[in-house]
């Protein structure tokens, strides 16, 4: 019966759980809250044009063997306006030194450009609310047990001090007094 009713309205079981699928296949979400819409990221800034850029090709160094010692594959571009020099050697091949150099001039470019509106600003202002939320959530966290702890240390403080409960009476008076048969 609650298939058939299921059925009727939309809802099927796959594999797991009951959940709402229209005829195109995966389940639909909806919000009507901005804040959880998926905030888009600056594009990757653009290499700077080719008359722009003075490229040269050096020797390697460091690990890599015989191989990067005696080839010309690393990349050193140097942007001709303003004047920042880039040296890539992150693989031994002589292309992929050249497209990871123009990426990293341009984000380079990019910051000296916009400043505090590059992608490289706006990523790191990014990296430090999540840094910072999470820390605040350890926090909260912690702060959370701390007090539950401290709770359960003060009420048997408290007990003992007051005695048994009687009104008016201490551990020390209870000591003094006389004990009733029940």
């Amino acid at each position: 019966m609650l298939r058939a009713f299921g059925r009727l309205l939309g809802v099927q079981r796959r594999n797991g759980p009951w959940s709402l699928f229209n005829s195109a296949g995966p389940a639909q979400r909806f919000t009507t809250c901005p804040e959880l819409r998926h905030k888009q990221m600056p594009q990757r800034p653009k290499p700077p044009p080719e008359d722009e850029i003075e490229e040269s090709f050096l020797k390697g160094s460091g690990p890599g063997g015989q191989k990067i010692n005696k080839t010309n594959s690393a990349v050193q571009l140097k942007h001709k306006p303003t004047g920042i020099v880039i040296k890539c050697q992150a693989t031994r091949s002589r292309d992929q030194n050249r497209k990871i150099a123009r990426d990293l001039l341009a984000a380079k470019v990019d910051i000296l450009v916009n400043g505090d509106k590059s992608r490289a600003a706006i990523l790191e202002v990014t990296k430090k609310k999540k840094a910072d939320s999470a820390a605040k959530k350890r926090r909260r966290k912690y702060r959370s047990l701390e007090e539950e702890a401290e709770a359960a240390k003060i009420e048997p403080q408290i007990e003992a001090e007051s005695g048994t409960g009687a009104a008016g009476t201490g551990p020390k008076q209870i000591l003094h007094d006389e004990v009733y048969p029940l």
